[in-house]
C-alpha cells in the first residue's frame, strides 16, 4: 500500500530495520561497500521492501530492474544510465567497467564527490550473464574501493541464486503474523469486511499479503461484508493462479506439467476444506510413476528441485509452499489440456527478435532466466514510487491479469516476472540428448574462440540436460565446465561445476573429490583421492581419460607423471587423428614441462601448439601458447620475443576472461625485467599476481610467482610486502604440492635474512633441498643469488663457485639473460676468463640510454650529461643504473671499453626490449 509518505509495509519492520543497520552501522569508514540480499516470493513485499529502503536511505537511493533486451552488460549498462550524469559518462563508465578495474573503476567515475549511494537490483538473476559475473567479482573483492560509501541491495525470488559475496547477509520475508495481516487487510479493505470474513480470510491466506490482497478484490461486496454466503473457499484456485501464474505460465511446459503430476500425487486437496498446513509429501517413485503413465516427461525434475521449487530429500518429494501445490494442480491440467499461457501482443515482437545471447539461453529449456518485461524504466527510487502511485489501476495490469486493489494497494504478485518465456516450440521437440548436445557443441565453440565463462555455462547446462538419458556425456560437459572455469580462475564456478552431481564410482568420483578438496586447500584428502586417478591413467589409452590423469597429476605436483601421460595423449590423439583435441593436449604438456622446469621443452611443444591451435582455430588455445612461449623467452633472455608473445596474450585473454594465460603472460614479461637488472618494475609487476582475490593472479599460478616477487621486492626496498609474501608461501609449502617450494622458500628467507649468519644457514638449506627438487634452472637462480650475496659481503674466492656453477646451467639451459648476470658477477669478483659482454648488448639499450651512455663514455659528468639533454641530474643517475643493468657492467670505464671496441657509428635500437622506455 502507498502513501504521502512512501510504500507502506505491513509485517517488515524487523527486517527492514535489518537492512537499514546492515547497510547504515553507526560507524562506517567511507568508502565499505556492503552488500545486503534480499529474498522473497511472489507477492510477499520483497519489491515494496526495496523501494521503503531506497526511501529511508540518508542519501541518493537508486532501485534498478532488469533491462528491456536481455543482451551482454545491458544490466550494467541501465545502473551507470541511472548514475551518470550524461549519456557519455554513462558510456564511458561501461567501457570502464568491462576493462581490468571492472565495476570500481566505473563506480568511481560515476560516485566521486558524491555522497552516500544506495543502489537497489531487483530481480538480479534476470541480468545478463555478463553483468551478473562482473558485480559478483566486484562484491567478492574485500577491503575499500573509494572515498564514497556504497550499499548494495540486491533482491531475487527464492530457488534463484544470489551471486553476493559469499558473506553478505541475507534477508528473508516470512509469511505475515496475524496482528500484521489484520492491518493489510482492514487497510484493503477500508474496514468493509465482516468479522467471520475476515477471520476466515486471515486463516485461508496464512500470512501471505499478494493472496490475501488478491482474494479480497475478487471478492463480492456482499461477500465481503458478510451478508451474502460465500460459495466454497475465500482463497480459491483463481486467487491463487493470479498470484502463482507468472511462475507456472513461464516454466517449460514439460515442468509445468510434471509440477501437476507432483501435486496430484500428493493427493488432490479438498476443494470445500481448510487449506493444508504442512506441505503434503509424495514418495519420488510415486510420483514418477503417475508421471510416465500420463507421458509427461521427467527430465525437468531436477530443473525444479534447483529452482526450489520441490524438496527433494530422502526420497520423498515435497512442496515447501502449500499455495503453489494447489496452484500447480490447476496449472498442469490446463497444459494437459493444451491451454496456455499466451504472452501479450506488446511483447511478441521482442520475442521474435532476440539476439545471440538470448537464443543460445532460450534453447538451454529448463534453468533459463527468464527475459524481463519491456516496459521496465530505471530512475531514481522515489521517482519510481511516485509514478506508481499516480498510475491508474487499469495500466498496471500484468500478465497475470491482476490489476491494483480497489483500496489502492500496488499489485505486488504484477512484479513477479519469473519465466515468462519458455523456450520455443522446436527446442521442446527435441530429444533431451538433442539439446544437451546442441550445448556441448556451444560449449565448445565458446571455449575454443569465445568467453571462457560462456562455455563454462554452456557446458554446467549440458551437463544438467544429459545427466539422466546420457550419464557418460553429462559427466564429461561437467568437467569440461570445470576447465573453463579453471582457465577463468574462477574457484566458486569450479566448485559449482563439480557439485553439480553425484559423479559415477571409480576414478571418475575420485578425480572430483580431489579436485574439489584441491580447491577448498585440503591437500591430505586431494592427494588420497587423486593418486589412484593417476594411477589407473597409466594403463588407459583413450586420450580423454589421459588428460584427466594427467591434470590429476599437475594438481598433485607430480609433473613427471604429468608430461608422461600427456605425452600418451598426444601419442594417442594422433594416431587417431583428432586434430581438434592436438591444441588442448599440447596446451597441458607444455604447462607440465614449464613447471619441471624443462623450458626448452615447454618452448617446442608450445610452438607446436600453437601451430595446431591456428589450424584448427582456437585463438583461446593459441593465448596458452603464446602465455608459455613468453614465459621461456623470459628465461632464454629474448627480450623482444617476450613482448611478442605476451601482448598476443594478453590480447586475447584478456577480453575472453582467460585469467590462466594473462597470468603467465605477465609472470613472463615481470621475469624479463628482473633478469635485465630492472628489479623495481618487475615488483610492481608482480604484486598483483600474487595478491589473494578475484582482483589477483590466477589460484593456481599464484603461489608459483611468489619466489620471483621476493627476490625483485627486496632487490627495489620492498621488504615488506616480501616477507608476508613469504609467509603465506611458507603455508602453502607445507602442502607438499610442489617439489621445488621447499628449496625456494628457504631461498627467500636468505634473501630476507638481517644477518650473515642467518643467510647463509638459509642459503645453505636451500641448495640441500634443490637436490631433491628436479628443478635445475630454480638452482642456478639459488646458486647465482648465493654467489651474488658472498661477493657483496667481500668474500670473492667463496663466491666464485656457485657462480660458476650457476653461470654453466644458465648456459645450458639457454638462459642468456641469466647467464649475462652471472659472467657480470664473475668479472666483478676477478676471476679469469670471465667473458666481457658483446657490442652488440648496446642494441638493446632504448635511445635515450644510448644518447647518455655515449655521452659518459665521452667523460661528461651526470650534471655535464643532464645540462646536454635537458635533464635533471637524478634522471641521468637512474638512466645510468639501468645501462649498467642491462649490460652487466659495473662503472664507467667498463661502458667506456664496451663503446670503444663498438665504434664510433651510431647505435642502433632494435626494439622494446623488457623495460623499455627506462
Amino acid at each position: 500500500m502507498t502513501a504521502d509518505t512512501g510504500p507502506v509495509l505491513y509485517g517488515r519492520e524487523a527486517e527492514l530495520a535489518a537492512v537499514s543497520q546492515l547497510l547504515c552501522p553507526k560507524s562506517a569508514p567511507p568508502g565499505i561497500e556492503r552488500v545486503v540480499r534480499v529474498t522473497g516470493g511472489p507477492g510477499e513485499g520483497r519489491s515494496v521492501l526495496l523501494a521503503r529502503a531506497a526511501r529511508d536511505f540518508p542519501g541518493e537511493a537508486y532501485t534498478v530492474d532488469p533491462p528491456r533486451r536481455h543482451v551482454p552488460w545491458s544490466g550494467a549498462r541501465a545502473l551507470f544510465t541511472a548514475l551518470a550524469p550524461s549519456g557519455a559518462a554513462a558510456c564511458r563508465a561501461a567501457r570502464l567497467a568491462r576493462g581490468t578495474d571492472g565495476i570500481a573503476a566505473a563506480l568511481a567515475a560515476c560516485l566521486t564527490g558524491r555522497g552516500p549511494v544506495l543502489l537497489c537490483l531487483d530481480d538480479f538473476p534476470l541480468w545478463d550473464a555478463h553483468s551478473r559475473a562482473a558485480f559478483a567479482a566486484h562484491w567478492r573483492a574485500p577491503g575499500a574501493r573509494g572515498t564514497v560509501r556504497v550499499g548494495w541491495l540486491v533482491a531475487a525470488a527464492p530457488g534463484r541464486p544470489l551471486p553476493a559475496a559469499d558473506a553478505a547477509p541475507l534477508v528473508r520475508l516470512p509469511r505475515l503474523g496475524r496482528a500484521s495481516a489484520r492491518a493489510l487487510l482492514r487497510d484493503a479493505t477500508g474496514g468493509r469486511a465482516g468479522p467471520a470474513v475476515a477471520e476466515r480470510l486471515l486463516d485461508e491466506a496464512a500470512g501471505h499479503p499478494g493472496v490475501l490482497v488478491e482474494a479480497v478484490r475478487r471478492l463480492a461486496p456482499g461477500v465481503l461484508a458478510g451478508t451474502t454466503p460465500p460459495r466454497g473457499r475465500l482463497v480459491d484456485d483463481a486467487v491463487l493462479t493470479t498470484v502463482y501464474g507468472g511462475l507456472l505460465g513461464a516454466l517449460p511446459v514439460d515442468g509445468r506439467r510434471l509440477l501437476g503430476v507432483v501435486a496430484r500425487a500428493c493427493g488432490a486437496p479438498d476443494p470445500e476444506g481448510p487449506p493444508p498446513g504442512d506441505p503434503d509429501r509424495t514418495d519420488v517413485r510415486t510420483a514418477l510413476a503417475l508421471a510416465r503413465s500420463l507421458r509427461v516427461p521427467t527430465e525437468t525434475l531436477d530443473g525444479l528441485v534447483a529452482a526450489g521449487l520441490l524438496h527433494l530429500r530422502d526420497d520423498e518429494l515435497a512442496f515447501p509452499d502449500p499455495f503453489l501445490r494447489r496452484a500447480a494442480v490447476h496449472g498442469g491440467d490446463a497444459t494437459r489440456t493444451g491451454t496456455r499461457t499466451r504472452t501479450p501482443d506488446r511483447y511478441r515482437d521482442e520475442e521474435q527478435g532476440q539476439d545471440r545471447e538470448q537464443e543460445q539461453d532460450r534453447e538451454q529449456g529448463w534453468g533459463r532466466e527468464p527475459k524481463p518485461a519491456p516496459d521496465r524504466t530505471v530512475r531514481p527510487d522515489h521517482d519510481r514510487v511516485q509514478a506508481r502511485d499516480r498510475e491508474p489501476a487499469r495500466e498496471r495490469t500484468r500478465l497475470s491479469g491482476a490489476g491494483a486493489a480497489a483500496s489502492g494497494l500496488p499489485d505486488r504478485h504484477e512484479r513477479h516476472r519469473a519465466d515468462r518465456l519458455g523456450p520455443p516450440p522446436a527446442v521442446r521437440a527435441r530429444s533431451a540428448a538433442a539439446r544437451g548436445r546442441t550445448l556441448v557443441t556451444r560449449g565448445f565453440a565458446a571455449l575454443a574462440s569465445g568467453p571462457v565463462m560462456d562455455a563454462h555455462e554452456a557446458f554446467l547446462q549440458a551437463a544438467k540436460v544429459l545427466r539422466d538419458r546420457e550419464p557418460a556425456e553429462a559427466a564429461d560437459a561437467r568437467f569440461l565446465a570445470m576447465e573453463a572455469a579453471w582457465a577463468a580462475g574462477d574457484v566458486g564456478a569450479c566448485l559449482a561445476a563439480l557439485d553439480l552431481a553425484p559423479a559415477a564410482p571409480g576414478t571418475e568420483r575420485a578425480f572430483a573429490d580431489g579436485l574439489r578438496a584441491a580447491l577448498t586447500v585440503r591437500p591430505d584428502r586431494a592427494r588420497a583421492r587423486l593418486a589412484p586417478v593417476v594411477a589407473v591413467g597409466a594403463v588407459r589409452d583413450e586420450p580423454r581419460l589421459l588428460l584427466r590423469a594427467g591434470s590429476a597429476a599437475l594438481v598433485l605436483g607430480d609433473v613427471t607423471a604429468a608430461a608422461r601421460l600427456h605425452g600418451r595423449a598426444l601419442a594417442r590423439a594422433r594416431a587417431e587423428q583428432r586434430t581438434s583435441l592436438l591444441p588442448r593436449i599440447l596446451e597441458h604438456l607444455a604447462y607440465a614441462e614449464l613447471r619441471a622446469g624443462r623450458y626448452a621443452r615447454a618452448g617446442h611443444t608450445a610452438g607446436e601448439g600453437l601451430r595446431a591451435a591456428r589450424a584448427t582455430g582456437q585463438p583461446n588455445s593459441a593465448a596458452h601458447q603464446h602465455a608459455v612461449l613468453a614465459l621461456v623467452a623470459s628465461v632464454t633472455g629474448d627480450g623482444s620475443s617476450v613482448a611478442e608473445h605476451a601482448e598476443r596474450a594478453l590480447a586475447i585473454g584478456r577480453p575472453h576472461g582467460l585469467a590462466q594465460a594473462v597470468t603467465l603472460a605477465e609472470w613472463a614479461l615481470a621475469r624479463a625485467e628482473l633478469g635485465g637488472g630492472l628489479a623495481a618494475q618487475a615488483a610492481a609487476r608482480l604484486a598483483p599476481l600474487v595478491r589473494p582475490g578475484p582482483r589477483g593472479g590466477h589460484f593456481a599460478l599464484r603461489m608459483l610467482a611468489v619466489p620471483c616477487f621476493v627476490e625483485a621486492a627486496v632487490a627495489s626496498g620492498r621488504v615488506a610486502e616480501a616477507r608476508g609474501a613469504t609467509e603465506e608461501y611458507a603455508l602453502w609449502s607445507d602442502f607438499g604440492i610442489d617439489r621445488t617450494a621447499p628449496a625456494q622458500l628457504a631461498r627467500c628467507r636468505a634473501l630476507l635474512a638481517r644477518h650473515g649468519e642467518e643467510t647463509s644457514r638459509w642459503f645453505g638449506e636451500a641448495l640441500r633441498r634443490h637436490e631433491d627438487g628436479g628443478n635445475d634452472f630454480e638452482r642456478a637462480r639459488t646458486l647465482f643469488a648465493y654467489g651474488t650475496w658472498l661477493r657483496r659481503r667481500r668474500r670473492p674466492g667463496e663466491a666464485r663457485g656457485p657462480l660458476r656453477d650457476a653461470l654453466v646451467t644458465f648456459e645450458r639451459a639457454a638462459a642468456e639473460g641469466w647467464a649475462r648476470q652471472a659472467r657480470a658477477e664473475l668479472r666483478a669478483t676477478g676471476a679469469p676468463g670471465a667473458r666481457p659482454p658483446e657490442p652488440s648488448a648496446l642494441a638493446d639499450l632504448t635511445p635515450q640510454q644510448q644518447r647518455i651512455a655515449r655521452l659518459v663514455a665521452d667523460g661528461a659528468t651526470n650534471q655535464e650529461v643532464a645540462a646536454r639533454l635537458t635533464l635533471s641530474p637524478r634522471t641521468v643517475d637512474h638512466h645510468l643504473r639501468g645501462i649498467y643493468a642491462r649490460l652487466q657492467i659495473r662503472s664507467r670505464v667498463e661502458l667506456s671499453a664496451l663503446i670503444a671496441v663498438a665504434g664510433p657509428e651510431p647505435l642502433s635500437w632494435t626494439g622494446p626490449g623488457p623495460g623499455a622506455g627506462h
